[in-house]
């Protein structure tokens, strides 16, 4: 057949065609179909295929992230070991209430064993509360000498007990140094300040969710 031939071929007589140009129209049709269904009615399979793709490229990570902590988790265990221990170690260091009066008076003599003058040594009226511990702020003004004063520093910072110095402020005046500075010290709470730190934070929680 010739491109005239083809031209003169009737839809309509379709039946009659040669076997070519009707093999070729058959097969149009079918291409049409196909197109036609996998644009109305696989495209929902399709989405959902995706979908159950990405879905199973998450559970893959997933299944990654746990199995590494399975296999790592006698060394998570070692380590969660290791930390208590650390805080456990951390936590002989506050003094409980009964001893901060020690405690003060070990900051005071830390301070005249060095020669230093204290013109102010004023722990505050209020502690503040945190989860297991409180702080406690003591304002302190000292007079001495450079020397002494780097002394008085590392007595402190060498004492059983958690003390530091924040807000260091020095003057000079004649070759005589003024420190003013805010030492602080930290004790655990007792059980019967825990049960109230707890019951704050669930009256809290509670007046939140209200």
């Amino acid at each position: 057949m010739n491109l005239d031939d083809i031209r003169r071929l009737n839809i309509r007589e379709v039946g009659n065609w040669p076997v070519l140009p009707r093999a070729a129209f058959l097969l149009f049709i079918l291409i049409v179909i196909v197109a036609a269904g996998a644009v109305l009615v696989w495209k929902d399979q399709y989405e959902a295929l995706d979908r159950s793709q990405q879905e199973e490229v998450k559970l893959k990570e997933q299944y990654a992230t746990k199995k590494a902590k399975a296999i790592n988790y006698d060394i998570y265990v070692q380590q969660l070991k290791e930390i208590e221990q650390s805080f456990g170690a951390l936590l002989k260091q506050l003094p409980n209430k009964a001893e901060m009066d020690a405690l003060l008076t070990d900051i005071n003599q830390a301070g005249l064993g060095r020669g230093l003058q204290f013109e102010l040594f004023k722990p505050a009226a209020q502690e503040r509360m945190a989860d297991f511990y409180a702080e406690l702020p003591i304002a302190v003004k000292i007079t001495g000498n450079y020397h002494d004063m780097g002394a008085f520093a590392s007595d402190v910072a060498q004492l059983p007990r958690i003390v530091t110095l924040n807000d260091v402020a020095i003057t000079n005046d004649k070759g005589v140094l003024t420190l003013d500075a805010v030492a602080k010290t930290f004790r655990y709470l007792d059980e019967d300040e825990l049960a109230k730190q707890r019951k704050a934070q669930k009256d809290a929680k509670e007046k939140a969710k209200k």
